[in-house]
C-alpha cells in the first residue's frame, strides 16, 4: 500500500461538487442507520462494473461528515491526528498571531517539541487546547448570561 501523498492546501468545491456532495450525503444518510462495524459501498468503474468496498463504519461517518461540509462550500482536508505542524500551521488553526502563541508554547500551555531551532507541535495537541479554549469560553458566557438575567437585564 502506497504512504498517503502529501496534501498542500484544500480547494474550495465548485458549484458543481457542491451539488454532488449535497445528494451524496442525503443518500449515504439513508443507508447510514446500520449497527455493523463493517460498511459496503458499490462504486460503478468507467468500464460500468460495480465494485464493492468493504470500510469500517467509521471511516463512512467520515466521508459523510466530508461530504456534509462540501455540500456547505467548506474546503475539506483530512489530517492524522498525530501530525506534527508548524507554528505558523498551529497559529492558523488557532486564529492567533504566531508570536502569541508562541508566548503559549513558553508558557507550556501546549505541549510542542524542538527540531533543531523549530518548534513542532502535534496536531492532537492543538485540537486539545483549542477545544479545552472553547470549554472555558462558553463556561464564562454561560456564567454572564445567568448574571445578566439575575440582574434582570432583558436577556433571556
Amino acid at each position: 500500500m502506497n504512504a498517503p501523498m502529501q496534501q498542500g492546501l484544500p480547494h474550495l468545491p465548485t458549484e458543481q461538487e457542491v451539488a454532488l456532495a449535497k445528494e451524496g450525503s442525503r443518500e449515504l444518510s439513508m443507508v447510514m442507520t446500520t449497527k455493523e462495524d463493517v460498511q459496503e459501498i458499490s462504486i460503478r468503474s468507467e468500464e460500468g462494473e460495480l465494485q464493492v468496498v468493504r470500510l469500517p463504519k467509521s471511516a463512512v461517518q467520515l466521508l459523510m461528515d466530508v461530504l456534509v461540509n462540501i455540500s456547505m462550500g467548506n474546503a475539506v482536508q483530512v489530517v492524522p491526528v498525530h501530525a506534527e505542524m508548524t507554528t505558523q500551521e498551529a497559529a492558523d488553526l488557532l486564529m492567533v498571531s504566531r508570536p502569541y502563541l508562541i508566548k503559549m508554547l513558553d508558557e507550556q500551555k501546549i505541549e510542542f517539541r524542538k527540531v533543531g531551532t523549530h518548534r513542532r507541535i502535534k496536531y492532537c495537541d492543538v485540537l486539545k487546547f483549542k477545544e479545552s479554549q472553547e470549554t472555558m469560553r462558553n463556561a464564562a458566557l454561560d456564567e454572564l448570561a445567568t448574571e445578566a438575567q439575575e440582574l434582570e437585564m432583558g436577556y433571556r
